[in-house]
């Protein structure tokens, strides 16, 4: 699954599965744009990257910012003159809360980042894919598409459902193009998105629900690792997945089956 020549965007690489991703990548010899708002991981995952012989670059952006993500796709373009593979992968958790409890503005935020940002993400990533074709992978989540007992997760829930529908849609539109669209759906990883979780009241939405012991049926309860998701984004941006278009798939180690 050789990526020699290709050149990818993933957003959200200082860390988790973006990261274990664009260290991937660069192994298999893409050339990878990291892009992310925190400076500091950022120059981590590259510098990671080029000490392995491997070429990257940082680009800082926020991903729900129109000029943002129009700069970051033009710096990458300026590096070098094309773009083959977006894993649009940065979002957050945001607001955990009752509906009743959950303000408008942390709705929105969520809603933001992870939806408006994968917008925009592909909107400005689409001129240059359609120059020679490429791969798009959206992560969303087993959450708000195959289980939905995260009491008071609605904002989050719905932004990743919404990714699965804006996959479809964009798959279709952009087939002709021979641009390929979509969509992981990690279960428990072993990654720091819970740090960008602010539970609220979370007791007051809680149902009375016992799930069976062990939360991951294939590991015996264990997270699955960035690396593990890291293989299925490779997959899915390679030519070994050239006819899959539109998809999204569940990586959860059997998880989402417990508890739809």
């Amino acid at each position: 699954m050789q990526l020699a020549d290709k050149v990818a965007l993933i957003t959200g690489a200082g860390s988790g599965i973006a990261k274990a991703t664009a260290i991937l990548f660069a192994q298999q010899g893409a050339k990878v744009a990291a892009l992310g708002r925190t400076k500091e991981e950022l120059e981590a995952t590259v510098a990671e990257i080029n000490e392995a012989s491997g070429e990257a670059i940082p680009v800082i952006a926020d991903i729900s910012k129109v000029e943002d993500m129009q700069q970051a796709t033009q710096e990458i373009i300026n590096k070098w003159g094309r773009l083959d593979i977006v894993f649009a992968n940065a979002g957050i958790n945001g607001v955990w809360a009752p509906i009743d409890e959950l303000e408008v503005e942390e709705w929105d935020k969520t809603l933001e980042v992870n939806l408006r940002g994968t917008f925009l993400t592909v909107k400005y990533a689409v001129p240059y894919l359609k120059k020679q074709g490429g791969s798009i992978i959206i992560t969303s989540s087993i959450n708000g598409t195959r289980t939905f007992s995260k009491s008071g997760a609605t904002a989050y829930g719905c932004s990743k459902a919404a990714q699965v529908a804006f996959a479809k849609m964009t798959a279709l539109e952009l087939a002709k193009h021979k641009i390929r669209v979509n969509v992981i759906c990690p279960g428990a990883i072993d990654t720091n998105i819970s740090k960008s979780t602010e539970e609220r009241n979370l007791d007051k939405a809680q149902e009375p629900v016992i799930f069976p012991e062990g939360k991951v049926p294939l590991t015996d309860g264990e997270p699955g690792s960035a690396e593990q998701v890291a293989q299925l984004v490779l997959f899915l941006a390679s030519d070994a997945s050239n006819l899959i278009t539109g998809t999204e798939v569940w990586i959860d180690g059997g998880e989402s089956l417990l508890k739809g």
